[in-house]
């Protein structure tokens, strides 16, 4: 069985789910971001992002069976798929995943396959994952090697720690809403921020936090000695991704704090690159934007000789980041980001994906229905397209 068309498109998946909103604020303010140097952007890191909406990807084989793949920025990754990848993929053989992402890694390395090229990539790549599962009737985790675990212990990020402790969360991600620009006195609030969440929640649930590359090497450094009697699992994504030669310099620096990120790193060659100097202790790839399930697989496995963990970026949001996680043995933990549900609301009202397993007490079991296991029909599709 052939590819016979590949096309993206834009999409609005708010239009899949109930109409819940949800915060990510603390005290009005937003977490903190690289562009926080810069008055007019300091706490409010979300007017500095772009404003392309997200993309789908459907792979269609020769009898007209398809799979879905989901990223973001549509802006740049739509043309990448449609002007450059489609006539590369079209009449290659659906069941060649690492001949299809060698093809597009290999294709667009002219104008550079990381960034906003492997989100186009990502795309593609679950989206073939997704048919690849379908025509063999089988769910992606198996054709990864078969569950791994039995359930997938599952972690919050947010500022409603009492209603993830409700929920059933045994761990929880404080975003960081502070960074240098904020001083000393940026310092004193984290800490009342963390020893707050760390009363609340007793010494048997694991607590976390995100630094979404607002810090620098000395203020990482002051941050994570200032923390360090509140026992956090690991603090991560503290530099601009690029910025090795500090992550090198943070690990030395504080030797007995763990420490993770990957969030921003794509394909697999930078986190080899960590693996080797021991940058860090947890790698945090997204599905959706490293370069596909291929991308993905390739990094846990690295991970796994290393000795070194993976906590995927935002992996329980959707079925991608389940069937990752549920299949590999580096993976241990399973992150709910971009929109944990508010107090009150069922996470089963958060769900963008029709077919998408929900968190139950903490952990959550995968689709066991082929592919992803994802129920998007094209009717659903038609309504979700912008």
């Amino acid at each position: 069985m052939n590819i016979r068309n590949i096309r993206a498109f834009t999409v609005d998946l708010s239009k899949a789910r109930k109409a819940v909103k949800t915060s990510l604020q603390r005290k009005g303010r937003q977490p903190a971001g690289p562009m926080d140097r810069y008055p007019e952007y300091r706490g409010r890191r979300g007017d500095a992002g772009p404003t392309w909406p997200s993309a789908a990807c459907i792979v269609e084989a020769d009898d007209g069976t398809f799979g879905l793949g989901l990223t973001q920025h549509s802006g740049p990754v739509l043309p990448i798929v449609n002007e450059h990848f489609r006539p590369l993929l079209t009449g290659q053989s659906v069941m060649a995943t690492e001949k299809c992402y060698d093809l597009m890694v290999r294709a667009s390395a002219a104008y550079g396959s990381q960034g906003a090229t492997s989100y186009a990539i990502s795309a593609v790549d679950l989206a073939l994952w997704d048919l690849k599962g379908k025509l063999l009737g089988r769910p992606v985790y198996e054709l990864l090697g078969g569950p791994q675990k039995d359930r997938i212990s599952c972690y919050a990020t947010g500022f409603d720690i009492a209603w993830y402790l409700e929920l059933g969360f045994k761990a929880v991600k404080l975003p960081m809403p502070f960074g240098p620009d904020d001083g000393i006195d940026g310092l004193n609030k984290a800490e009342e921020m963390v020893e707050e969440t760390r009363s609340a929640i007793g010494n048997d649930v694991e607590l976390m936090l995100d630094c979404w590359m607002a810090q620098d090497v000395e203020y990482a450094v002051r941050l994570g000695e200032s923390l360090s009697p509140y026992r956090l699992k690991w603090i991560e994504d503290y530099l601009m991704p690029n910025d090795l030669d500090g992550f090198a310099a943070v690990r030395r620096r504080l030797p007995g704090q763990g420490l993770a990120t990957g969030e921003h790193w794509y394909l697999a060659e930078p986190f080899l690159y960590a693996a080797e100097h021991r940058l860090v202790d947890i790698f945090q790839p997204d599905v959706k934007w490293c370069g596909g399930l291929s991308a993905a697989v390739r990094i846990c496995h690295i991970a796994e000789a290393a000795g070194l963990t993976v906590a995927p970026h935002g992996a329980m949001n959707d079925p991608y980041g389940q069937h990752l996680v549920f299949a590999m043995p580096a993976a241990r933990w399973g992150e709910r980001s971009s929109g944990v549900s508010p107090p009150g609301v069922p996470l089963s009202d958060m769900v963008e994906l029709p077919g998408t397993a929900v968190i139950e007490d903490g952990c959550l079991v995968p689709s066991d229905a082929p592919g992803f296991g994802i129920e998007a029909d094209r009717a659903w599709l038609d309504r979700v397209a912008v």
